[in-house]
C-alpha cells in the first residue's frame, strides 16, 4: 500500500477545497456576516495547514498506484473533504453541533440534500453559497476535478483511471477518449455548460433571483437538492419550475450520451437501452401518479398542475435531486409507493445521479431472463447484450455483489437507526435510510418533504452519514475502509 501518494493526494484535495470556498467568504465579507467569515477564514486555514504539512512529508512520494489504493484513497477524501467542509458552519455558531455540521455537508457533497435544518435562511448567503456549491463539487466528483486540473506530463493515467473508477456512478468505467485526463476534462466542460445554460435559463425565463438561481443550479447539476427558502422550490415561478425538472433529468442522463451528441454519434445515444429505460420509467411514473393524483389537493386539482407537478416529483425522485414543490407526503398510497420505488432505481450510471443505478437494473433483469431461459434448456450457452454490446462476466459478477451489499447495508443501518431514542415509525426509519443511502434527501413521514433529520440522535446522524458517502461512492471505496485486509501488504 503506497500511503504517501494517498495523502499527497488528500494534501491537493484540502487545497481544492480551500479554493472552492473563496467565493462563499467573499459573498460573507460583502454582507458583512462576521460569524460566516470566521468560520471560512478557520476552515479555509485549517485545511491549507493540513495540506502544507502532507505535502512536505509526502514530497518523495512515488508513483506507485493500484486498484486498492484507489479505493482507498476515494473513500478516505470524502471524508476528509466534509471533516473540512464542516467548520464553517461550527465556528460560525450556525450549527453548534459539528455532527449536525458533519451530516449537512456530507448531504452536501454526497449530493443527497437531506438536512437537519428547520430554518435554512438563517445561515445567511455565505453559508448557503457554500451547501449549495457542495452539490455541484460532488455531483461530478472532486477527485474528478482533480484529475482534470493537476499537471500530468502523461505520467499519471494509472492511478487516474484506478481513481476515477472508485468515484465515478456505474457498474464500469470506461475512456471516452484515450486519455484520462483528456476524459476529465471534457466531463467537466459538458457539466460547466449544462449548468450555466441552467442558470440563464432561471434567470431569464423562470425569473428567478441571481442567487437563488446559481443556488438551485448548483443542486440541480449534482442532483443535490439543498434549497436556499425554507419553502424550497413552491414559491418560484411555475417556468423556474419546468426549466429545474428539465435539466434534473437531463443530469440524470448518462454524460457519455451527450459526449456522443457532440461528435454526432446519433447511434450510440438511439441505440442505448439505458437511456430507453430511463426515459421510459419517468414517462410512465409521471402518467401514473398524474393519474392518481389528480383532483386531490390544490395543487392537483387539475390536469395541468397534476402533469406539473407529478413531472417535477419524479423527476426530482428518480434522478435523487431531492427538491420539491409540494407536500408529496399528503398524496395517495399509490404515488408514494411509486416514488419509493424510484428511490431504488435512482438515474443512469455515469450520471451525477444516485440509487442503484437504472443499468444495474436492467443487468439484474438480462440475468434474470437468462437463468430463466437456462432452466429450460440446461446446454445452451447464452450471452447478455446490452446497446449490442456483449456484457463480461466479470461485470454481472460486480453487479451482483453490488445488490448483495446493498441490501446488507439497508438492512443493518435500518435496524441500528430503528434502535434510536427518537422512536420514530417504522415509515420514518426505513424512508430515512433509503433516503440518505440513495442520495435523495426527504423521506416520508417524519422527514418528509417538509420535514427534516434533526430529531435524530448523533448515533444515527454518523450511521447515516456513512450511509451517504457509501451510496455516493458505490459502496466499495467505503467498505474498503473497514476492512483489515485493505491494509495488508501483497
Amino acid at each position: 500500500m503506497n500511503y504517501k501518494i494517498m495523502v499527497r493526494i488528500q494534501a491537493w484535495i484540502l487545497l481544492i477545497e480551500a479554493a472552492f470556498m473563496l467565493p462563499a467568504l467573499l459573498i460573507a465579507l460583502g454582507e458583512s456576516d462576521g460569524p460566516a467569515i470566521r468560520g471560512f477564514v478557520a476552515a479555509i486555514a485549517a485545511g491549507l495547514i493540513a495540506a502544507g504539512l502532507m505535502a512536505f512529508f509526502t514530497r518523495h512520494a512515488q508513483r506507485r498506484f493500484y486498484a486498492r489504493e484507489g479505493l482507498v484513497c476515494t473513500g478516505f477524501a470524502w471524508i476528509v473533504l466534509s471533516l473540512v467542509g464542516a467548520i464553517p458552519f461550527t465556528v460560525s455558531g450556525r450549527m453548534p453541533n459539528y455532527i449536525d455540521a458533519f451530516f449537512e455537508i456530507v448531504s452536501g457533497f454526497t449530493t443527497t440534500g437531506a438536512s437537519v435544518l428547520s430554518d435554512v435562511e438563517m445561515l445567511g448567503h455565505g453559508l448557503l453559497y457554500w451547501r449549495s456549491f457542495s452539490h455541484w463539487v460532488g455531483g461530478m466528483g472532486v477527485l474528478v476535478f482533480f484529475l482534470a486540473v493537476i499537471p500530468t506530463n502523461g505520467k499519471n493515467d494509472g492511478y487516474m483511471l484506478h481513481i476515477l473508477r472508485a468515484e465515478s456512478p456505474g457498474p464500469s468505467v470506461s475512456k471516452m477518449v484515450p486519455k484520462m485526463r483528456s476524459t476529465a476534462i471534457i466531463l467537466y466542460k459538458m457539466y460547466c455548460a449544462l449548468t450555466v445554460l441552467d442558470i440563464l435559463l432561471l434567470i431569464v425565463i423562470g425569473r428567478m433571483p441571481v442567487f437563488d438561481a446559481f443556488c438551485i443550479a448548483f443542486g440541480t447539476a449534482g442532483t443535490g437538492g439543498f434549497a436556499v427558502l425554507n419553502s424550497g422550490c413552491a414559491t418560484y415561478t411555475g417556468a423556474a419550475q419546468t426549466i429545474t425538472t428539465i435539466f434534473m433529468l437531463l443530469f440524470g442522463v448518462n454524460f457519455s450520451m451527450y459526449y456522443y451528441l457532440l461528435m454526432k454519434q446519433l447511434k450510440n445515444v438511439f441505440g442505448d437501452e439505458e437511456l430507453r429505460l430511463y426515459l421510459g420509467i419517468v414517462l410512465l411514473a409521471i402518467v401514473a401518479i398524474t393519474v392518481n393524483v389528480l383532483g386531490r389537493t390544490i395543487d392537483t386539482e387539475n390536469l395541468a398542475g397534476s402533469i406539473h407537478h407529478a413531472a417535477f416529483q419524479v423527476a426530482s425522485i428518480v434522478t435523487t435531486t431531492g427538491y420539491s414543490t409540494v407536500d408529496f407526503d399528503l398524496w395517495p398510497s399509490l404515488s408514494k409507493a411509486i416514488l419509493l420505488c424510484l428511490m431504488f432505481v435512482g438515474a443512469s450510471a455515469g450520471s451525477t445521479g444516485g440509487g442503484i443505478k437504472v443499468s444495474r437494473v436492467l443487468l439484474l433483469f438480462k440475468s434474470v431472463q437468462r437463468n430463466l431461459h437456462q432452466t429450460f434448456h440446461p446446454n445452451e450457452v447464452r450471452i447478455i447484450r446490452m446497446s449490442g454490446s456483449r456484457v463480461p462476466e466479470q461485470t454481472l459478477a460486480n453487479v451482483n455483489s453490488y445488490l448483495a451489499a446493498y441490501v446488507l447495508i439497508v438492512v443493518v443501518s435500518f435496524l441500528l437507526v430503528s434502535a434510536d431514542r427518537a422512536n420514530f415509525s417504522l415509515t420514518t426509519n426505513f424512508s430515512a435510510i433509503m433516503a440518505t443511502f440513495n442520495n435523495i434527501g426527504p423521506g416520508f413521514d417524519a422527514v418528509g418533504a417538509t420535514q427534516n433529520y434533526g430529531a435524530y440522535s448523533n448515533f444515527s446522524k454518523i450511521i447515516m452519514s456513512v450511509d451517504m458517502l457509501a451510496g455516493r461512492l458505490e459502496i466499495l471505496p467505503i467498505l474498503a475502509l473497514f476492512v483489515p485486509a485493505t491494509y495488508r501488504r501483497g
